[in-house]
């Protein structure tokens, strides 16, 4: 085993160290995103939006960081009995996609004041949360950079797995819904 552990790179491209300002923030919210497996899909979004930056380094990665780690905070206000109903296909319960769209943006200003986090960079990244799934048009590219993170997790391998979960479905199944 010596060997192995030998060969592993410290720092492997591709894995997504959190900064102390990140896992502040991470530490305040990961209770709040227990729902709908949010907390691993927020790592995995994360990375996603790390990645994207890398290929726009106009966007501010200061709004665009904050916005993605908590994006989906505001699930933890929608009864768990309904959450998925919320997002199934066939029309779901837009209301509740909005819910959690409206409780996001509160919950996340509470945390990223608690955080310390920088407060000229909020207000940008709240405006990203409060619309990021029933808004149709990007308000800007760090919002363009959120929601296209958000969604491309969804043709993750993790991100198929878990609506095959969420809906009972098998792998073609739920390549083809998420497509």
């Amino acid at each position: 085993m010596a060997t192995v552990a030998a060969a592993i790179e410290a720092e492997p491209d591709g894995v997504i160290a959190l900064d102390p300002g990140m896992a502040a923030i991470w530490e305040l919210a990961a209770s709040l995103l227990k729902v709908r497996d949010n907390d691993a899909h927020t790592l995995y979004a994360f990375g996603i939006a790390v990645a994207l930056l890398d290929t726009h380094p106009e966007a501010d990665a200061a709004v665009v960081l904050p916005a993605i780690m908590l994006h989906d905070i505001g699930w933890s206000q929608v009864r768990a009995s309904e959450v998925l109903q919320a997002i199934a296909p066939g029309g779901g319960r837009p209301d509740l996609v909005l819910l959690h769209e409206k409780e996001g943006p509160r919950l996340a200003a509470g945390i990223l004041a608690e955080a310390g986090y920088d407060p000229t960079k909020v207000p940008a990244s709240l405006d990203i949360i409060d619309g990021h799934d029933s808004r149709r048009e990007a308000l800007s590219l760090e919002d363009a950079i959120v929601k296209d993170a958000d969604k491309t997790w969804r043709l993750s391998p993790h991100g198929i797995d878990t609506v095959m979960d969420w809906f009972g479905l098998d792998r073609e199944q739920a390549l083809r819904l998420c497509r």
